[in-house]
């Protein structure tokens, strides 16, 4: 078994992305079987490999392309096995890819295609489609644009819905090459890849192209990038715990503001109680001296709008 592994979003640019031919021609098969359209010429506008890992921050090892028509294709490898934010972010990187056209003193009508085609191994969408294309939709379903003038595509390929079991024979040309993704390290070792490396034109170039990586050499680059994979993870776990102490001292924070309002709140009502209790107190002494004064319980009534009975128990208490 080898080192190479097409899952590692480094050696799948450099499989589909380093500038010479043989990667173009992998990476024209691959845009014409999962974008469904031939692909006769394609440029990568970042074909640089990143040599120096520990100034990433947030590495990502996408590849841009470019078709004859200008149309912009964001291809991307995702190797966490995390269903982690990833419709947030894919959403991002075609809003980003979209925003990033030159339009000064252009219509809006010269906008190109822009197209988000990621790989990922989670179930995330929920049907039993391995290749979905997401556009702008309302609730019914109604496009919001013509599907002649749709600007924005983005399209998943969920490869853990793969039936790996399946007859080779049975396979089409996107469930054969994502098969190949998962089993490549394996070479000939598998016998579906063995059999598609014998008779499969799109395979074979593809297999050339994971033979150059499969030195010790590569081995360690790849390694060395899982680990930075591995460190960037517990960034992003440190941080959630960072943002989840955050969240508990403000709601900390907000039940000791809670509790001042309620003490605030509980005064109010004591002081209020006290006025209360004194103006009772006024009008009890006021009803008896009435009362003591001659005055008859329906005259006092009448003055300090208390019925009989009211005014007998002030005066017996």
């Amino acid at each position: 078994m080898r080192s190479a592994n097409l899952l590692n979003d480094f050696a799948f640019k450099y499989v589909f992305g380093e500038d010479c031919k043989e990667a173009n021609d992998a990476l024209k098969s691959l845009l014409t079987v999962f974008l469904e359209r031939k692909v006769h010429h394609v440029v990568v506008k970042n074909s640089e490999m990143v040599k120096d890992f520990s100034k990433m921050k947030n590495p990502r090892l996408d590849l841009l392309v470019e078709f004859d028509d200008r149309t912009m294709v964001d291809l991307e490898m995702q190797l966490r096995q995390t269903q982690d934010h990833l419709p947030i972010r894919f959403s991002y990187y075609l809003a980003r890819l979209h925003g990033s056209q030159e339009l000064e003193g252009k219509y809006y009508g010269e906008l190109k295609e822009t197209i988000v085609l990621v790989f990922f191994n989670v179930n995330l969408i929920d049907n039993h489609r391995m290749c979905n294309t997401f556009t702008l939709k309302n609730e019914d379903g109604l496009s919001f644009v013509k599907e002649t003038e749709d600007r924005m595509k983005l399209r998943t390929v969920e490869m853990a819905k793969l039936d790996v079991n399946k007859p080779l024979e049975e396979m089409n040309e996107q469930e054969k090459m994502i098969y190949y993704f998962l089993n490549c390290h394996k070479g000939i070792e598998d016998s579906k890849i063995k059999v598609m490396i014998e008779s499969d034109g799109v395979i074979q170039m593809l297999e050339k192209r994971v033979e150059t990586i499969s030195d010790d050499g590569w081995k360690k680059i790849i390694e060395d990038f899982r680990k930075l994979h591995e460190n960037e993870e517990r960034m992003e776990r440190q941080l959630e715990l960072e943002e989840a102490h955050k969240a508990k001292e403000e709601a900390k924070n907000a039940l000791q503001e809670a509790n001042k309002l309620n003490q605030e709140a509980d005064k109010k009502v004591e002081e209020a109680d006290k006025k209360v209790e004194k103006a009772n107190k006024l009008v009890k002494q006021m009803v008896c001296k009435m009362y003591e004064d001659g005055f008859s319980l329906e005259q006092i009534s009448e003055y300090c709008s208390l019925n009989v009975d009211e005014i007998q128990v002030l005066i017996k208490s």
